[in-house]
């Protein structure tokens, strides 16, 4: 069924994802509700919960300036187990000893700032035109490439309901794969592990105390009321805004670059009282770099 209208405000929904649900589930419902084209900013697994961006409309065009921001996770690992997909939906071998909260702790800041990281197999990753689940559901052999990941920081958090499973709160850059560092972080201590559980709490500006549970959404809200649930896309964007008068004021919407006084960088700029987009400064020019209307 079709739905009549859309929305006529851009911006972001921070969404509850249930465990359960694929990230494009959500996106559709979105898509659906708004009337507009949607889409999610890092993609949670379907085991996974806890917060999902979706940029509604122009605002998915801002994708590109959120990709080093910082993610924030509570993790459950479950020691003495491997598995194929390194999570616990995938084919479980039982076996390896169970370490000790301690013995965890001195581990973890072995990790901490730059690391190589092996992706799942069972991912997204482009494997000679072909994703690595796809391979891996066929039963291909393949390894992929290690890639540079950045870990801020984790600490334990205590037992979660089996004695097996460990919480581990993690903070890391975009790109950070959990179920690789639950296998790398057994494997450094002699032992096996898959995650079990995983919840988003943070995702840059995005935070989980803010977020609305995807639950909301499944009750089809009027138009009027999603927009109660969107965040104006220059609320989320961390750069000040450019101000530009006389002649200036008018050249840089129709596409050419002029003289600023701001420091080099990017910069939010306003045509009248209309968020307009991103500019850029360079050299002491400035540049419309990403329109949003």
């Amino acid at each position: 069924m079709k739905r009549d209208g859309k929305i006529s405000a851009f911006g972001f929904f921070n969404v509850d994802k249930p465990s359960g649900l694929t990230s494009s589930t959500v996106v559709n419902k979105l898509k659906w509700l708004s009337g507009v084209p949607c889409g999610h900013m890092g993609t949670l697994d379907p085991l996974a919960s806890g917060v999902l961006p979706v940029g509604v409309g122009n605002a998915a065009r801002l994708f590109e300036y959120f990709l080093e921001k910082e993610k924030e996770y509570v993790a459950e690992f479950t020691f003495g187990v491997s598995s194929d997909t390194l999570d616990s939906t995938g084919t479980l071998t039982y076996g390896g000893r169970i370490p000790t909260e301690e013995e965890i702790k001195a581990v973890l800041p072995s990790f901490f700032g730059d690391i190589m990281q092996v992706p799942p197999n069972y991912s997204a990753k482009n494997v000679n035109g072909r994703r690595g689940y796809d391979l891996a559901r066929a039963g291909v052999e393949f390894t992929l490439p290690p890639k540079k990941v950045h870990i801020y920081g984790m600490e334990t958090l205590g037992r979660a309901e089996s004695g097996h499973t460990y919480r581990i709160k993690i903070r890391c850059g975009g790109g950070t794969y959990i179920r690789s560092l639950a296998r790398d972080i057994a494997g450094a201590l002699g032992t096996n592990a898959v995650m079990s559980a995983l919840r988003r709490t943070k995702s840059g500006v995005f935070e989980i105390g803010n977020s609305v549970p995807f639950s909301l959404f499944e009750q089809d809200p009027s138009l009027e009321e999603l927009e109660k649930y969107l965040i104006p896309t220059e609320l989320v964007l961390p750069y000040p805004t450019i101000r530009l008068e006389g002649a200036n004021s008018v050249k840089i919407f129709n596409g050419l670059a002029v003289r600023a006084e701001e420091t080099d960088g990017l910069y939010k700029i306003y045509q009248g009282k209309r968020f307009y987009g991103i500019a850029e400064v360079k050299e002491g020019k400035a540049k419309i770099k990403t329109k949003l209307c």
